[in-house]
């Protein structure tokens, strides 16, 4: 049997380590994060559970508008800006869930109890609900009126309360082309001049108009019609009990202001709007 080689051709001897990694302690530290936010949420979960026994109705109702996003947020475009019926209908009904705890319609709707102060938008939100019970009133005592009342829209914005009124396929402010309202909008500015005439602050009445185009070489446009209609409105208006100086200025933005961007023809972009500013 032959002998090892011995010296450097020996073999070298082969050395195996093993190693064993801990992370995190004794059984890793994932889980502590998992129960921290477990215990928050746990903690949260019964703060809520003590704040629903000890508060009543109104003051939940008091929390629940203050963490309401502001509906001036959302009503500050022009009307139907977000897309048609952005200000709605006074006869739309309401599509909250627990409609029993809620008054208006969905134009503008304000949770019951709920007050708030000048800078949430509560006097505004009770001066509109004031105006617009109001309003409904003039235009239910009237079956012409009442069936009229879809073309009002009533919004809240930054600047005030935004009175809409809108033509549609059925129903026109003016006749076509001119300046001159027609006998069922005459019934409809009656209305409302006198719902707002007891309101204070300042008037702005703009015009709208379609997408139609005039017949070359005619003198008219879109800008001087609308411009016409929004003074013959403020007339009508100073007619039924508002007070000429409360009108801060007329406007007439053609058809720039679309209510239906995507059908600029469309008979619903023909509107007139009253600015109650505050």
């Amino acid at each position: 049997m032959a002998k090892p080689p011995k010296g450097k051709d020996a073999p070298k001897p082969i050395i195996v380590k093993k190693i064993t990694v801990v992370a995190g302690g004794h059984h890793g530290g994932a889980w502590k994060v998992a129960y921290a936010d477990f215990v928050t949420a746990m903690m949260a979960f019964f703060l809520l559970m003590w704040l629903l026994g000890a508060t009543t109705e109104k003051q939940r109702k008091g929390i629940a508008d203050y963490f309401t996003p502001t509906l001036v947020k959302t009503r500050k475009g022009s009307a139907g800006s977000d897309g048609l019926l952005g200000g709605s209908s006074l006869t739309d009904a309401d599509n909250y869930p627990h409609r029993a705890g809620q008054t208006g319609t969905r134009t503008m709707t304000i949770p019951r109890d709920a007050t708030g102060g000048p800078k949430d938008g509560g006097s505004k939100m009770k001066r509109t609900q004031v105006m617009q019970q109001r309003l409904k009133e003039k235009l239910d005592a009237n079956e012409k009126l009442r069936q009229l009342a879809k073309q009002v829209h009533m919004t809240m914005t930054p600047e005030g309360i935004r009175i809409d009124m809108l033509d549609d396929a059925h129903f026109s402010m003016f006749r076509l082309g001119t300046t001159i309202l027609t006998p069922d909008a005459l019934e409809l500015i009656r209305a409302i001049g006198q719902a707002i005439a007891p309101e204070p602050g300042g008037l702005t009445v703009r015009g709208h108009t379609d997408a139609l185009q005039w017949k070359p070489g005619d003198p008219a446009n879109n800008w001087s019609l609308s411009a016409g209609r929004a003074e013959a409105t403020r007339q009508a208006l100073m007619r039924n009990g508002v007070g000429e100086a409360r009108f801060q200025r007329i406007e007439g933005v053609a058809d720039r202001e679309p209510l239906v961007p995507d059908s600029p023809n469309d008979p619903s972009n023909r509107r007139m709007s009253i600015l109650l500013l505050d």
